[in-house]
């Protein structure tokens, strides 16, 4: 009764409490009669056997089982005037043994059971001969009160959703499972021919992945939802708002990169990873805009928002002082995850996942933070001064565009001839 499943009993173990299956990936083959389901299972088996990526792939068998089975015959019971409740005692009792009482020695309690000795119930013909008590008081041989012989069977009769089922184990080898579930039922159409009323369902870690889609759907929608709110309950600008989303596409830029550099395919880890990077850009992106607009509002308080130059200045002076809390940030992070990446044993191969989208998106998402955040928020800034600030001194901040004929050469003059020309 023993499945010639032979993978590590930690892995069967873990497999099993996950998913439900001995092994990472399997099929369920619905049907109406075992023996078709059987048929059936034994194709896969052999179409899968040689598909890139399987390690070893099993079909279990649901035939094949020997059973001893003892049919009564009614008219010969109602001969002898019995019924067919006799025929079951004496069949329990003789055969398998009936509890008649208990014994008590102490404080231990045995159940007393009785049956026929081993000698009169070990072969068919032994029990062919087991009398039965009859009415008259004649012993009548159960032999002539039932059809007693071998048959073949099933040694296990699985059923889901109303409908008998089968199983094949699969173990595979291949990172992308939804890719190798692609190929495997291309190989299954291609080679093996369905009777009707037969299908399968896949299970093991694919139905896992795929509840796990279901839920990310929800999930992730969910998550940027939130961060989008909480950003603008923060600063009160849809505008605000938006700039610091823009750091979400490109810190995925940075994190895809590094997945593939690292040949890994996306899966539940990697977007959990995913999920956290999009938090941390929110958080660094709302701190670049709080220098931004620290730097703005002192200027335009002390009256010197006068002209782009000022503009071009205060968001300098913003953006400089966040280059060292950005990068030590950027180095809190990377030093704290790098070391996820050279980590062996348990779990490592999970938490890699994780961390991975991480690093690579803080790093592309630092880029933004400190090239692209100051020139939008210059454009943004930018439209609300007058038409005749946004040209005026906007080529220099010193303000300092058109200096004494004296102070320089004739060419350079006619060059600065004009602020709107020279812009």
């Amino acid at each position: 009764g023993m499945a010639n499943i032979f993978w590590m009993p930690i892995q069967t173990r873990t497999e099993m409490l996950t998913t439900g299956f001995r092994s990472n990936l399997g099929i369920k083959v619905f049907g109406k009669d075992l023996e078709q389901i059987d048929a059936l299972s034994a194709e896969i088996e052999k179409a899968l056997a040689d598909l890139p990526g399987t390690r070893s792939v099993f079909a279990e068998r649901n035939t094949g089982g020997r059973y001893l089975d003892i049919r009564p015959d009614r008219d010969a019971i109602a001969r002898y005037g019995l019924k067919i409740d006799d025929i079951n005692a004496v069949i329990e009792t003789a055969i398998g043994g009936n509890a008649v009482s208990h014994t008590v020695e102490g404080r231990e309690r045995y159940p007393i059971n009785v049956r026929l000795a081993r000698d009169f119930r070990d072969n068919i013909e032994a029990i062919r001969q087991i009398p039965v008590m009859a009415p008259s008081g004649a012993q009548i041989p159960l032999s002539e009160l039932a059809d007693i012989a071998f048959h073949s069977g099933p040694p296990e009769v699985g059923s889901e959703n109303g409908q008998l089922v089968g199983l094949v184990f699969l173990d595979a080898t291949a990172g992308d499972i939804e890719g190798y579930v692609k190929a495997a039922e291309a190989r299954i159409r291609e080679r093996v021919p369905f009777p009707p009323g037969t299908y399968i369902e896949w299970a093991g870690l694919y139905q896992y992945l795929q509840h796990a889609k279901q839920t990310l759907l929800l999930v992730i929608p969910m998550t940027l939802l939130l961060i989008t709110v909480l950003i603008y309950l923060n600063t009160r600008s849809a505008i605000r708002t938006g700039i610091v989303l823009l750091a979400v596409p490109f810190s995925l830029i940075g994190a895809f990169w590094l997945l593939w550099a690292l040949h890994y395919n996306l899966s539940v880890a990697v977007w959990v990873g995913l999920i956290a990077l999009a938090g941390i850009d929110a958080e660094t992106g709302v701190v670049m805009l709080l220098y931004l607009d620290q730097a703005f509002d002192e200027r335009q308080r002390a009256g010197k928002m006068n002209s782009m130059g000022d503009l071009i200045a205060a968001v300098r002076e913003g953006a400089v002082q966040r280059i060292r809390p950005k990068m030590m940030t950027v180095c809190a992070i990377l030093f704290g995850l790098l070391p996820i990446l050279w980590s062996t044993g348990t779990g490592a191969d999970v938490m890699k996942r994780i961390a991975v989208p991480m690093i690579g998106g803080v790093v592309t998402s630092a880029a933004l933070g400190l090239l692209l955040y100051p020139a939008l928020y210059l454009l943004w800034r930018g439209r609300k001064l007058p038409q005749g600030l946004r040209i005026k001194n906007s080529c220099a901040p010193t303000g300092r565009l058109n200096p004494s004929p004296g102070q320089r050469p004739g060419n350079l003059a006619r060059k600065y001839q004009s602020p709107e020309r020279a812009c």
